[in-house]
C-alpha cells in the first residue's frame, strides 16, 4: 500500500511548503513540505533552499520511508484511509508504538480517535492549535 493523493494533500495542508530552511516549532532546520532531512541522510541546514518541484520529490522520496515504518508496525489490515492517517502521524510524529499497539489488537474506536487527537499536540511542552488541527484531521481521515 502507497500513500494516495488524499493522504499527501493531508501531509502538505498542515506541513505547508517552505522553499528555503527555516527552524520549525521544535527549533529544528525545515524544509520543503516539514523535511528536516534529505534522502541521503543528510540534514538541512539554515540557509539550504529548494524549488516546489524538488520540494515534491523530496516528499514523495521520504514518504516511502514513512510508509514502510508503518507497514513494518501494522499487524493488521487497514483501509486506505487508515493507511494514510497513519502516515501523516508517522511523518509528523516518528510513528508511535503505543498507537499502532492500539489498532493490533483491537482496541475500541472511541480509544484510538481519543489517542489520536489528544497525543503528540504539543512542541517544546506548549501545545500547538496547528498539531491539535492536525490529529484531528488525522482521526476524521481515518475513521472516515
Amino acid at each position: 500500500m502507497e500513500t494516495s493523493e488524499k493522504g499527501i494533500a493531508l501531509i502538505k495542508r498542515f506541513e505547508g511548503l517552505k522553499l528555503n530552511a527555516y527552524l520549525c516549532s521544535a527549533g529544528v532546520p525545515t524544509i520543503g513540505y516539514g523535511n528536516t532531512y534529505y534522502p541521503n541522510g543528510t540534514k538541512v541546514k539554515l540557509g539550504d533552499t529548494i524549488s516546489k518541484e524538488q520540494a515534491d520529490e523530496l516528499l514523495k522520496d521520504i514518504l516511502k520511508k514513512f510508509e514502510a515504518i508503518v507497514k513494518r508496525k501494522l499487524k493488521v489490515k487497514v483501509s486506505q484511509n487508515q493507511f494514510d492517517a497513519l502516515v501523516s502521524h508517522t511523518y509528523n510524529t516518528g510513528g508511535s508504538d503505543t498507537l499502532f499497539r492500539l489498532i493490533n489488537t483491537g482496541a475500541d474506536k472511541q480509544t484510538i480517535k481519543d489517542w489520536i487527537e489528544t497525543r503528540y499536540i504539543t512542541a517544546n511542552g506548549v501545545k500547538l492549535n496547528g498539531l491539535v488541527r492536525r490529529r484531528k484531521a488525522e482521526s476524521d481521515l481515518f475513521f472516515g
